[in-house]
Protein backbone atom coordinates (compact mmCIF):
# COMPACT_ATOMS: atom_id res chain seq x y z
CA UNK A 1 0.00 0.00 0.00
CA UNK A 2 1.10 3.26 -1.09
CA UNK A 3 2.12 5.77 1.88
CA UNK A 4 0.18 9.42 1.71
CA UNK A 5 2.86 11.21 1.84
CA UNK A 6 1.83 14.91 0.22
CA UNK A 7 -0.46 17.10 1.78
CA UNK A 8 -3.36 19.35 -0.45
CA UNK A 9 -2.71 22.02 -3.47
CA UNK A 10 -4.33 24.80 -2.11
CA UNK A 11 -7.04 25.82 -4.08
CA UNK A 12 -5.48 29.09 -4.81
CA UNK A 13 -1.30 28.38 -4.42
CA UNK A 14 0.88 31.53 -3.34
CA UNK A 15 3.13 32.00 -6.44
CA UNK A 16 6.54 34.07 -6.42
CA UNK A 17 8.26 34.81 -9.80
CA UNK A 18 11.60 36.08 -9.62
CA UNK A 19 12.61 38.41 -11.85
CA UNK A 20 9.36 38.65 -13.45
CA UNK A 21 9.52 42.55 -15.13
CA UNK A 22 11.46 40.77 -18.32
CA UNK A 23 9.75 38.83 -21.37
CA UNK A 24 10.12 35.17 -20.10
CA UNK A 25 9.26 36.49 -15.98
CA UNK A 26 5.87 38.00 -17.77
CA UNK A 27 5.10 34.91 -19.50
CA UNK A 28 5.75 32.48 -16.25
CA UNK A 29 3.48 34.99 -14.10
CA UNK A 30 0.61 35.22 -16.67
CA UNK A 31 1.10 30.78 -17.33
CA UNK A 32 0.81 30.84 -13.05
CA UNK A 33 -2.40 32.87 -12.94
CA UNK A 34 -4.32 31.50 -15.44
CA UNK A 35 -3.45 27.58 -13.46
CA UNK A 36 -5.12 29.31 -10.82
CA UNK A 37 -2.33 30.81 -8.34
CA UNK A 38 -1.91 34.27 -6.99
CA UNK A 39 0.95 35.85 -7.75
CA UNK A 40 3.91 38.01 -6.53
CA UNK A 41 5.60 39.72 -9.21
CA UNK A 42 9.30 40.21 -8.29
CA UNK A 43 11.47 42.72 -9.93
CA UNK A 44 14.66 44.32 -9.26
CA UNK A 45 15.15 47.77 -11.04
CA UNK A 46 12.01 47.55 -13.40
CA UNK A 47 9.14 48.46 -11.15
CA UNK A 48 6.84 49.74 -13.55
CA UNK A 49 7.55 46.69 -15.96
CA UNK A 50 6.06 44.42 -12.78
CA UNK A 51 3.25 46.49 -11.99
CA UNK A 52 1.68 46.38 -15.68
CA UNK A 53 2.81 42.94 -15.30
CA UNK A 54 0.36 42.12 -12.45
CA UNK A 55 -2.20 44.08 -13.99
CA UNK A 56 -2.55 41.52 -16.55
CA UNK A 57 -3.51 39.40 -14.04
CA UNK A 58 -6.50 37.98 -13.06
CA UNK A 59 -6.12 36.84 -9.23
CA UNK A 60 -4.69 38.78 -6.66
CA UNK A 61 -1.66 39.69 -7.22
CA UNK A 62 0.88 42.03 -5.60
CA UNK A 63 4.48 43.50 -6.52
CA UNK A 64 7.57 42.88 -4.77
CA UNK A 65 11.43 44.30 -5.24
CA UNK A 66 14.51 43.69 -3.76
CA UNK A 67 18.00 42.41 -4.94
CA UNK A 68 17.94 38.11 -4.39
CA UNK A 69 21.65 38.45 -3.75
CA UNK A 70 20.93 39.78 -0.53
CA UNK A 71 19.45 37.29 1.83
CA UNK A 72 18.05 40.60 4.75
CA UNK A 73 16.36 41.76 1.28
CA UNK A 74 14.82 38.32 0.05
CA UNK A 75 13.41 38.05 4.04
CA UNK A 76 11.89 41.11 3.81
CA UNK A 77 10.39 40.31 0.44
CA UNK A 78 9.19 37.28 1.75
CA UNK A 79 7.86 38.77 4.97
CA UNK A 80 5.64 41.09 2.46
CA UNK A 81 4.30 37.95 0.20
CA UNK A 82 3.57 36.07 3.63
CA UNK A 83 1.74 39.02 5.05
CA UNK A 84 -0.55 39.96 1.99
CA UNK A 85 -0.84 36.87 0.09
CA UNK A 86 0.20 34.10 2.69
CA UNK A 87 3.17 31.46 2.83
CA UNK A 88 4.88 30.93 -0.51
CA UNK A 89 3.61 27.32 -2.49
CA UNK A 90 5.21 27.61 -5.76
CA UNK A 91 8.90 29.62 -6.01
CA UNK A 92 9.88 29.80 -9.78
CA UNK A 93 13.32 30.95 -9.47
CA UNK A 94 13.81 33.19 -12.86
CA UNK A 95 15.62 36.11 -11.89
CA UNK A 96 19.34 36.06 -13.10
CA UNK A 97 22.02 38.41 -14.79
CA UNK A 98 24.33 37.72 -17.42
CA UNK A 99 28.21 38.97 -17.64
CA UNK A 100 29.91 37.55 -20.73
CA UNK A 101 33.66 37.54 -21.70
CA UNK A 102 36.35 35.61 -22.24
CA UNK A 103 37.39 34.08 -18.53
CA UNK A 104 41.22 35.43 -19.38
CA UNK A 105 39.93 38.76 -19.66
CA UNK A 106 36.82 38.63 -17.30
CA UNK A 107 37.20 40.85 -13.65
CA UNK A 108 36.46 38.75 -11.04
CA UNK A 109 33.68 41.30 -9.87
CA UNK A 110 31.67 40.54 -12.64
CA UNK A 111 32.31 36.47 -12.06
CA UNK A 112 31.31 37.51 -8.61
CA UNK A 113 28.09 39.25 -9.20
CA UNK A 114 26.86 36.61 -11.81
CA UNK A 115 27.08 33.79 -8.77
CA UNK A 116 25.81 36.00 -6.50
CA UNK A 117 22.61 37.19 -7.96
CA UNK A 118 21.97 33.64 -10.10
CA UNK A 119 23.15 30.63 -7.76
CA UNK A 120 23.28 32.28 -4.31
CA UNK A 121 20.17 34.22 -5.36
CA UNK A 122 18.40 30.92 -6.00
CA UNK A 123 19.49 29.34 -2.81
CA UNK A 124 17.99 32.93 -1.00
CA UNK A 125 15.04 32.71 -2.14
CA UNK A 126 14.48 28.98 -1.87
CA UNK A 127 16.18 28.86 1.40
CA UNK A 128 13.56 31.16 2.91
CA UNK A 129 10.10 29.31 0.93
CA UNK A 130 11.17 25.93 1.27
CA UNK A 131 10.33 25.67 5.24
CA UNK A 132 6.50 26.64 4.85
CA UNK A 133 6.26 24.26 1.84
CA UNK A 134 7.69 21.47 4.46
CA UNK A 135 5.62 21.81 6.96
CA UNK A 136 2.11 21.72 4.28
CA UNK A 137 3.59 18.79 2.74
CA UNK A 138 2.89 20.77 -0.80
CA UNK A 139 5.13 22.87 -2.57
CA UNK A 140 6.37 23.34 -5.85
CA UNK A 141 10.13 24.67 -6.62
CA UNK A 142 11.03 25.57 -10.07
CA UNK A 143 14.68 27.12 -11.03
CA UNK A 144 14.50 28.64 -14.86
CA UNK A 145 18.19 27.20 -16.30
CA UNK A 146 19.99 27.48 -19.33
CA UNK A 147 21.50 25.26 -22.20
CA UNK A 148 24.34 26.91 -20.90
CA UNK A 149 24.44 24.70 -17.90
CA UNK A 150 24.28 21.65 -19.78
CA UNK A 151 26.45 22.06 -22.94
CA UNK A 152 30.20 24.47 -23.39
CA UNK A 153 29.42 28.02 -23.96
CA UNK A 154 32.14 29.97 -24.93
CA UNK A 155 32.43 33.79 -23.04
CA UNK A 156 30.07 32.61 -20.39
CA UNK A 157 32.11 30.82 -17.64
CA UNK A 158 30.52 32.34 -15.14
CA UNK A 159 26.96 32.43 -16.34
CA UNK A 160 27.52 28.50 -17.42
CA UNK A 161 28.71 27.56 -13.68
CA UNK A 162 25.88 29.36 -11.76
CA UNK A 163 23.64 27.64 -14.30
CA UNK A 164 25.50 24.00 -13.58
CA UNK A 165 25.19 24.49 -9.96
CA UNK A 166 21.53 25.53 -9.82
CA UNK A 167 21.08 22.19 -11.69
CA UNK A 168 23.32 20.59 -8.88
CA UNK A 169 21.19 22.46 -6.53
CA UNK A 170 17.67 21.44 -7.65
CA UNK A 171 18.85 17.40 -7.71
CA UNK A 172 20.29 17.78 -4.44
CA UNK A 173 16.91 19.46 -2.95
CA UNK A 174 14.77 17.05 -4.40
CA UNK A 175 15.96 14.32 -2.99
CA UNK A 176 16.04 16.37 0.47
CA UNK A 177 12.76 17.37 0.06
CA UNK A 178 10.31 14.72 -2.08
CA UNK A 179 9.00 12.61 1.56
CA UNK A 180 7.20 15.54 2.29
CA UNK A 181 5.52 16.29 -0.60
CA UNK A 182 7.82 19.13 -1.97
CA UNK A 183 9.17 18.74 -5.88
CA UNK A 184 12.11 20.26 -7.39
CA UNK A 185 12.80 20.66 -11.04
CA UNK A 186 14.52 22.76 -13.77
CA UNK A 187 13.46 24.39 -16.53
CA UNK A 188 15.72 25.08 -19.58
CA UNK A 189 14.49 27.43 -22.01
CA UNK A 190 16.61 27.88 -25.65
CA UNK A 191 17.66 31.03 -26.76
CA UNK A 192 14.41 33.65 -26.60
CA UNK A 193 14.66 37.27 -27.90
CA UNK A 194 13.77 38.77 -24.23
CA UNK A 195 15.66 41.74 -22.56
CA UNK A 196 18.20 39.55 -21.22
CA UNK A 197 19.68 38.08 -24.79
CA UNK A 198 19.27 41.69 -26.20
CA UNK A 199 22.97 42.13 -26.41
CA UNK A 200 23.87 38.64 -28.39
CA UNK A 201 25.28 39.75 -31.74
CA UNK A 202 23.09 38.81 -34.61
CA UNK A 203 25.92 36.04 -36.05
CA UNK A 204 25.57 34.55 -32.73
CA UNK A 205 21.64 33.91 -32.96
CA UNK A 206 22.01 32.85 -36.47
CA UNK A 207 24.54 30.25 -34.92
CA UNK A 208 22.13 28.66 -32.36
CA UNK A 209 18.94 28.79 -34.71
CA UNK A 210 20.88 26.91 -37.36
CA UNK A 211 22.61 24.25 -34.95
CA UNK A 212 18.82 23.78 -33.40
CA UNK A 213 17.30 20.55 -34.63
CA UNK A 214 14.57 22.84 -34.35
CA UNK A 215 15.16 25.71 -36.49
CA UNK A 216 13.71 28.45 -34.39
CA UNK A 217 13.85 29.76 -31.15
CA UNK A 218 11.19 29.01 -28.23
CA UNK A 219 8.94 31.73 -27.53
CA UNK A 220 8.33 32.60 -23.59
CA UNK A 221 4.95 31.64 -23.90
CA UNK A 222 5.66 28.46 -25.23
CA UNK A 223 8.41 27.62 -22.32
CA UNK A 224 6.41 29.07 -19.76
CA UNK A 225 3.54 26.56 -20.65
CA UNK A 226 5.78 23.64 -19.80
CA UNK A 227 5.06 24.74 -16.19
CA UNK A 228 2.07 22.79 -16.15
CA UNK A 229 3.34 19.28 -15.60
CA UNK A 230 5.79 20.66 -12.96
CA UNK A 231 3.17 21.75 -10.61
CA UNK A 232 0.39 18.49 -11.31
CA UNK A 233 3.02 16.08 -11.30
CA UNK A 234 3.67 14.85 -8.16
CA UNK A 235 6.11 12.19 -8.97
CA UNK A 236 8.24 14.51 -11.01
CA UNK A 237 11.12 15.57 -9.26
CA UNK A 238 14.87 16.30 -9.66
CA UNK A 239 14.10 16.85 -13.45
CA UNK A 240 15.67 19.13 -16.29
CA UNK A 241 13.19 20.18 -18.65
CA UNK A 242 14.46 21.72 -21.66
CA UNK A 243 12.60 23.75 -24.56
CA UNK A 244 15.25 24.51 -26.38
CA UNK A 245 14.64 22.91 -30.27
CA UNK A 246 17.15 20.55 -29.21
CA UNK A 247 20.13 22.65 -29.04
CA UNK A 248 21.29 21.16 -25.34
CA UNK A 249 21.54 17.47 -27.37
CA UNK A 250 23.71 18.47 -30.61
Amino acid sequence: MNQKITGVRPEQPVALVTGASGGLGQALAIELDALGCRVAVHYNRSADAARAIADKLENTSIVVGGDIGSWDAVVAMYEQIRAQLGPIDVLVNNGGIRKDALMAMQSPQDWHDVIQTNLLGTFHTTRAAIGSMLRKRWGRVINIVSPSGLIASPGQTAYSASKAGIIGLTRSLAAEVGRRGVTVNALSPGFMETSMTSGVPDAVADGIREKSPVPRFPTPVEVAASMRLFLEGDCVTGQVLSVDGGVSIT
